[in-house]
């Protein structure tokens, strides 16, 4: 089920990707996560510095402008799943999505602050991110903070997921008798179904990060819920089931891998 998009066997590498995701719900346009951004210096992240990228592009071709979104999620404040929160207006950043209000968790508000970056395990590996990314919406009005959860209608509820980052949460789904989770960076390769204790290197709290991956794939497994990472190509959203102690990936979503 790993290969040939999560795993290379020949060199043992895994494969990873950026996603956004679009949701239409009780009549609003929610986009979560929004991707490393265009024309953005990152010194310490080279593959995410001055990308050029077709987000909106990608967002244009299923019928989303930026004006039609109504609420961004950011799970986390990582630059690539806020890049794509502001973009140039002559010489200042401004709201990408003019209309939206932004749900940002309050704990990464306040952590990825640019004085608090010597502290973090990511440091300046996130320099300039708060700056262009963050703070001009801040400062244009359009930002809800939130802690612990956050119901956005009937069938949205944030909920905290700390360890990848303080602030780190996931978006459940419920929608009749369909289950979805929308996983922001609590996995970053579908080889951590098979083995939960693995952790990316960019964990703020190591063993925080393996209990929230624990408590969601709980969830998603008694669920029957679909699971969707932030970083997975190929298919990029599964189904799981437990498996003695541990899960396994049951069935990938049904949509071409691209």
């Amino acid at each position: 089920m790993l290969v040939p998009h999560h795993w290379e066997p020949d060199t043992g590498l895994t494969r990873a990707a950026t996603q956004s995701w679009v949701l239409r719900s009780e009549g609003r346009t929610i986009l979560i996560d929004t991707g490393a951004g265009n024309g953005k210096y990152r010194p310490l992240q080279p593959i995410w510095s001055y990308p050029n990228t077709g987000h909106l592009a990608n967002l244009a071709a299923v019928g989303v402008r930026p004006e039609d979104v109504d609420i961004v999620v950011n799970t986390h404040l990582h630059d690539d799943h806020v890049g794509r929160d502001t973009r140039l207006e002559g010489r200042d950043r401004v709201p990408a999505f003019p209309r939206a209000t932004y749900r940002m968790p309050q704990r990464d508000v306040e952590y990825r602050r640019p004085e608090n970056l010597p502290d973090t395990v990511f440091g300046r590996g996130n320099q300039n991110v708060y700056e262009d990314s963050v703070d001009p919406v801040v400062e244009a009005g359009p930002v809800e903070t939130w802690d612990e959860s956050y119901t956005i209608d009937s069938h949205l509820r944030l909920e905290l997921a700390p360890g990848h980052t303080p602030g780190a949460s996931i978006i459940h789904l419920e929608s009749g008798g369909d289950r979805a989770i929308f996983a922001g960076d609590l996995l970053h390769g579908a080889i951590q179904v098979h083995e939960p204790h693995i952790n990316s290197c960019f964990e703020e709290d190591e063993d925080g990060a393996r209990a929230s991956r624990a408590r969601m794939f709980a969830h998603a497994a008694d669920n029957n819920a679909l699971v969707f990472p932030a970083h997975l190509p190929g298919h990029g959203a599964f189904e799981m089931r437990r498996r003695g102690s541990g899960f396994e990936l049951t069935h990938w979503a049904p949509f071409s891998p691209t």
